[in-house]
């Protein structure tokens, strides 16, 4: 595993990240956004752009977050490893340490 997607980005999803990964292995979920662990290349394209600073080197994930390192694992745990996020859009699914943080719909509206 290379980059995390952390805490900030939950309700947000800016989607730049998406946009700028050259090799498509940031997935949609519900309310955050997912980096394949198996598919992404350690590019760094990514980080960037992220406008809420929620991607991190795995190394470097704080502490707090330490929790999305699994996640964004555990996320292709059923999904497997489709070689490529956009055919499949928004999956729906989040992974339950996401779906179990509280709404931030004020921030979000913020931040688009």
């Amino acid at each position: 595993m290379t980059f995390v997607i952390a805490q900030p980005c939950v309700d947000v999803k800016d989607k730049a990240c998406i946009e700028a990964c050259p090799v498509d292995c940031i997935y949609e979920g519900e309310r955050s956004l997912y980096i394949h662990p198996g598919e992404c290349v350690d590019c760094g394209a990514c980080d960037p752009v992220c406008p809420v600073e929620a991607i991190f080197y795995v190394d470097d994930v704080p502490d707090e977050w330490a929790g999305y390192t699994v996640a964004n694992v555990e996320f292709f745990s059923e999904l497997g490893s489709p070689q490529g996020a956009a055919p499949l859009g928004n999956t729906g699914l989040d992974h339950h340490l996401i779906a179990a943080v509280a709404p931030r719909l004020n921030e979000a509206k913020a931040a688009r």
